[in-house]
């Protein structure tokens, strides 16, 4: 998931996103605690995912309070 990609969704579309990668960071936090976690740098991803998506909902309030 690219950041351009990103900036074609709406509002809604992106917090929905944002909710489903914090489930899966919590699955993923979770499964590392219980070592079933094979992949380790799937958490990285779904963190970077998750920073991604904050930053272009960051960017539309900045946005919409300039106009």
């Amino acid at each position: 998931m690219t950041a351009d990609e990103l900036r074609g969704k709406t509002t809604e579309d992106l917090a929905e996103d944002l909710l489903v990668l914090r489930r899966e960071q919590f699955n993923l936090r979770m499964q590392r605690a219980t070592g079933e976690l094979a992949r380790h740098s799937e958490h990285s991803r779904v963190r970077k995912d998750i920073a991604r998506i904050k930053t272009v909902m960051n960017e539309l309030k900045r946005k919409s309070k300039a106009e």
